[in-house]
C-alpha cells in the first residue's frame, strides 16, 4: 500500500482531499500559502504531523511571493504568512512547531533570495523527519500489540494523518506486516466520521481485519472482553503526560481503566509541547456546530438547534499506559521521560 497524502511538486503542493474519502481520490494542488491554511481549516489536510508538513510548505510558498528584497521587510511578511497558518488549528502542536522552526531559518538567511531557498529545503527537511519518525514510532508501537489482539482505534492515525506510516495506525500495519493475527475495531468518530471514512480505508487498503462500531458501543464491547487494548494519536502532549485527542478520547481513556484495559498514546516528539505543564494550558478548538447538526450537508437536528462541536478533549496522564515516541515508550512518571526524549 502506499498512499502519498502531501507531495512536493517543485513550486506547489499536492494534497489528497480528505473531504472527499471514501468515495473519491481527488487530489488538489496549491500554489500559495492561503490556499494551504484554507485546506487545513477545512480539513482536506488533517492529523497533527501532516498538518504540521503542510504548515511548513505553506510558510515556504508564502515566501515565494514576497517581493521585499530588504530583508527586515521581508521578515516582516513572512510573520503575516505564519500567522495565516498558525490560526486554522490552535490545538495541534506540529502545527505550531514546524512554522516556529521555519521561522527561525528564514532569520539565519543573508537575504530575501536565500531566505526562500532555505526555506523550501527546511520544509523539505521537515517532511522526510517526520515521515521516518513515524516509521520508527510504529515499529515500536507494535512491540506492544501481540499476536491475536482485538484493538480499539479512534479518529485516524494512518499515512493519511502523517504523511508517513502512521502513529497509532502505524503501530497496528506494523504488527500484521510481522505476522501477528489482530483485529481492529474502528470507532466511527463523530461528527466527522474520519474512523468510518478515512481509517476503514486505510485499513481495507492494508488488508487488515476490522470492524467499524458506533462510538457509543466502546463501553460495552469492553465489559464483553472484546478488547485487549486501546490505541489513539495526540493533537498535543503536556509534559506531565496530559494529552489533546480527538474528541471522545477521554471517554475511551475512563472505560478502558475501568475495564483494565491498556491504553496507549502514539505520537511523534514534535507533538509535545515543553511549554505546558498540564492538559489544563492546551487550547481546545472549537469548530461550526453546523459539523454536528448535518452530516455531509443533510440536516440530522431541527434547523437553528443549539449545537456543541469541541474538537478535541484532554485525556490525564494517570489514564494512559503508556506513550509511544519515535525516541522511545515512555511510562509514569511522564514528566521525566518526555524531558529526555524532546
Amino acid at each position: 500500500m502506499s498512499i502519498e497524502p502531501i507531495k512536493w511538486l517543485g513550486d506547489k503542493l499536492r494534497l489528497l482531499d480528505q473531504t472527499r474519502l471514501p468515495g473519491e481520490e481527488i487530489y488538489i494542488e496549491l500554489s500559495d500559502h492561503q490556499g494551504i491554511a484554507s485546506a487545513i481549516t477545512e480539513l482536506k489536510i488533517r492529523g497533527a504531523p501532516a498538518i504540521g508538513i503542510a504548515g511548513a510548505y505553506g510558510v515556504a510558498l508564502g515566501a515565494q511571493k514576497i517581493n521585499s528584497k530588504a530583508k527586515d521587510e521581508f521578515l516582516e511578511k513572512l510573520r503575516d504568512v505564519s500567522k495565516t497558518l498558525t490560526t486554522t488549528r490552535p490545538t495541534a502542536k506540529n502545527l505550531f512547531w514546524a512554522i516556529e522552526r521555519m521561522q527561525k531559518v528564514a532569520r539565519t538567511g543573508k537575504d530575501a533570495e536565500e531566505i526562500k531557498e532555505l526555506l523550501i529545503a527546511e520544509a523539505k527537511k521537515i517532511h522526510a523527519e517526520e515521515v521516518e519518525s513515524s516509521r520508527k514510532l510504529s515499529q515500536l508501537g507494535s512491540e506492544l500489540i501481540w499476536d491475536g489482539s482485538s484493538i480499539l482505534t479512534h479518529c485516524n492515525t494512518g499515512a493519511l494523518a502523517t504523511s508517513g506510516y502512521g502513529t497509532a495506525l502505524g503501530a497496528i500495519k506494523w504488527a500484521k506486516e510481522q505476522g501477528k493475527k489482530i483485529k481492529v475495531y474502528v470507532t466511527e468518530t463523530r461528527p466527522l466520521l474520519q474512523g468510518a471514512r478515512l481509517t476503514c480505508w486505510e485499513l481495507k487498503k492494508a488488508n487488515i481485519t476490522s470492524v467499524l462500531i458506533t462510538d457509543s458501543m466502546a463501553g460495552y464491547l469492553m465489559s464483553q472482553k472484546k478488547i485487549d487494548c486501546v490505541i489513539v494519536g495526540a493533537d498535543r502532549i503536556a509534559l506531565n503526560g496530559d494529552i489533546a485527542n480527538k474528541v471522545g478520547t477521554y471517554s475511551l481513556a475512563v472505560l478502558a481503566k475501568e475495564h483494565g484495559i491498556p491504553f496507549y498514546v502514539a505520537a511523534p516528539t514534535t507533538t509535545v509541547d515543553p511549554n505546558l505543564s498540564s492538559g489544563d494550558q492546551i487550547p481546545i478548538e472549537q469548530r461550526s456546530p453546523d459539523e454536528v447538526t448535518h452530516i455531509q450537508g443533510i440536516a440530522i437536528a431541527p434547523e437553528g438547534f443549539e449545537a456543541l462541536n469541541y474538537a478535541f478533549d484532554v485525556t490525564p496522564h494517570q489514564l494512559i499506559s503508556a506513550i509511544i515516541t519515535e525516541r522511545g515508550i515512555i511510562r509514569e512518571p511522564y514528566g521525566e521521560g518526555l524531558k529526555e526524549v524532546c
